[in-house]
């Protein structure tokens, strides 16, 4: 485990609730967790659990019922949607079960457009962002691939355009959401290796979501929801 005293993520008391036919449903239930710097942590749990729903508000895509959720020291819920944006710009990277490419933009457009949204002289962000963007290209093997469209790629190779996309930035902090989920077995284990030797070497705090024991297991620690609260105590692997 990477990590030094300093909090990544803090998550106290986080309720969350969602209005499901005329009834209030609730989806989280009472959550709290601390990320360290440096640390990989897997949320697992059964479908309907909370796992994605908790991720999304530990990115701030979404806002919580009750609770608090600070990122970078910074409390979610005291900022607007534009300053959560801007908080995540360059700093987070995600990874999504069904990839997220822009349809439109080739797979070197795909990985160069968050070099060109990150603020000015951010990181790697202030090289050049064609030649950052080729390098992750190269990285996870598809070089070859950069003028290529998503339509015309497989899921494997989309998921590994998503993967150089996620890191091109250098991000402090990275988020995947079932990366694995619509891979077959063989698409699967490239994909993981990959996200997490790229991983290892950013040294980025990285929270999966998955349904995969034996993925979760790679990471540093695990935490199990059932019926939107933590069942188990966060143990070591």
């Amino acid at each position: 485990m990477r990590s030094d005293s300093k909090a990544v993520i803090e998550v106290a008391g986080l309720t969350k609730r969602a209005d499901s036919g005329g009834q209030s449903l609730l989806i989280l239930d009472d959550v709290s967790l601390t990320v360290a710097a440096g640390e990989t942590v897997a949320i697992v749990g059964e479908s309907g659990s909370g796992k994605s729903t908790l991720l999304g508000l530990l990115a701030g895509l979404d806002r919580a019922s009750a609770g608090t959720v600070h990122v970078f020291g910074q409390e979610l819920g005291a900022l607007d949607e534009e300053r959560r944006a801007a908080l995540r710009n360059g700093r987070i990277g995600f990874v999504f079960q069904s990839f997220q490419l822009m349809p439109h933009l080739n797979a070197l457009e795909n990985v160069m457009l968050p070099l060109e949204l990150a603020p000015a002289g951010h990181g790697v962000a202030s090289a050049r962002p064609r030649e950052r963007a080729l390098q992750l290209l190269e990285r996870v093997g598809l070089a070859q691939r950069a003028n290529h469209y998503p339509r015309v790629l497989s899921g494997g190779e989309q998921q590994r355009v998503a993967l150089a996309r996620a890191f091109v930035t250098g991000p402090q902090l990275v988020f995947a959401d079932e990366p694995t989920g619509s891979l077959d077995a063989a698409n699967g284990q490239l994909v993981s290796d990959l996200m997490f030797e790229m991983n290892r070497q950013s040294g980025a705090t990285f929270v999966l979501v998955t349904h995969d024991l034996v993925l979760a297991r790679r990471c540093d620690r695990v935490v199990t929801l059932a019926a939107g609260r933590v069942v188990a105590p966060v143990t070591a692997v």
